[in-house]
């Protein structure tokens, strides 16, 4: 088992699905499949699971205890993110003690969507959230970061004050879709006294984010294109402008399509990829979520086939 809470979010972690049966109960056989899938990439620094890719919001406090154990299970030596998705800072704290337990490696905060409506003029509640979830537990906090339009981002000077008063928050995962807000996060988080690294989640637009300074990434895309994405992580480290610019002209059709609105369906979509792509037998996704239709499956294959992934592609191995 890793070593806990001494882990440090950086590189590449992508975020995996949570495959269900045909009578929306999880699929575990398969489940567990997917995740030795994405964790064969040479070089990724964790997983993600009970997070917005494995429809954490419709998944019972039972049923994410036993994801978290199934995913620990099949991957003894990979660091595991829990992510933490609760209205209440009550629930927040009996899930982070929770996946303490079961031996998370570090956990991943949502918003709660009880402070949309004008949280951001009351960061003490944010502030409060965070501070009870971090009384349960020393695991390492990362910040899911959501855009300040939709009343749940926390302003960078909030961000601030939870890396002064918060000691276990070490990471933001950087979703404000903001390009000039997104460089102050790096600028600023990166450079305090205690550095706070920034993971973009800005997968449709990764190389350019990427290209700012970014500590690493943390993305439900990486459910499918974790090698695209690693690949792309090296190229920018090394400084190879040239081979990135190559590595992301095959991750483009991908998160054209996987985030073309509405938006709520990316990880639909990444589902229905993973079938094409044979490593799934099949895409059900939880009520309200539906099943994507027979023309929308079809620009998801043009984009594979563009991409060169997959049996679908030319013949290049996918992860």
């Amino acid at each position: 088992m890793p070593t806990r809470n001494k882990f440090v979010p950086s590189g590449v972690i992508p975020a995996c699905l949570l495959p269900f049966n045909d009578d929306f109960s999880i699929d575990e056989k398969n489940y567990r499949k997917h995740l030795r899938d994405v964790a064969a990439v040479e070089g990724l620094s964790a997983v993600t699971v009970n997070a917005h890719a494995s429809e954490a919001h419709a998944c019972s406090f039972e049923e994410q205890q036993r994801v978290l154990g199934v995913s620990l299970s099949e991957l003894p030596s990979m660091p595991v993110v829990n992510g933490i998705y609760a209205d209440g800072s009550a629930y927040a704290a009996k899930l982070a003690s929770m996946a303490d337990a079961e031996g998370a490696s570090a956990l991943l905060v949502f918003p709660p969507n009880s402070i949309a409506m004008g949280g951001q003029l009351r960061p003490e509640m944010a502030l409060s959230h965070f501070k009870m979830i971090a009384d349960s537990t020393d695991l390492p906090l990362i910040v899911f970061q959501y855009p300040m339009g939709g009343g749940l981002g926390h302003t960078l000077e909030t961000l601030v004050r939870m890396a002064e008063e918060i000691p276990s928050v070490v990471a933001i995962k950087d979703w404000c879709n903001d390009g000039m807000l997104h460089e102050r996060h790096i600028r600023v988080l990166q450079n305090l006294s205690r550095p706070i690294s920034v993971l973009t989640t800005h997968s449709a637009w990764l190389m350019s984010s990427l290209m700012m300074g970014c500590n690493g990434l943390l993305s439900g895309a990486g459910s499918v294109i974790a090698d695209l994405q690693m690949d792309l992580w090296r190229a920018v480290q090394s400084g190879d402008l040239v081979l990135a610019q190559g590595i992301n002209d095959r991750i483009y059709p991908m998160v054209q399509a996987f985030y073309a609105p509405p938006f709520l369906d990316m990880h639909n979509r990444m589902k229905e990829v993973a079938v094409l792509l044979e490593r799934l037998p099949r895409a059900v996704v939880r009520p309200p979520l539906c099943k994507l239709g027979h023309r929308e499956i079809e620009v998801l294959e043009r984009a594979i086939k563009e991409a060169d992934i997959g049996p679908l592609g030319a013949g290049r191995r996918a992860a």
